[in-house]
């Protein structure tokens, strides 16, 4: 399907990347505190909300 070379390239982009994002998140993480208060709960009502609509499929199902 790939070859041997698409591979590599793949693997060692994914590394890099990850570094990096690594690093851009370090370098901001002084202003995520300032501007990002609470956004755990917004993650929190989002994942809420997707276990009910897979909550209601399933019991729709029966």
């Amino acid at each position: 399907m790939f070859s041997q070379g698409q591979v590599i390239f793949g693997i060692c982009f994914f590394i890099v990347f990850v570094i990096i994002m690594i690093f851009a998140y370090r370098k901001d993480l002084a202003l995520h505190k300032i501007f990002y208060k609470g956004n755990y709960k917004v993650l929190l009502v989002f994942l809420l909300f997707i276990l009910i609509l897979f909550l209601i499929k399933i019991f729709m199902k029966r």
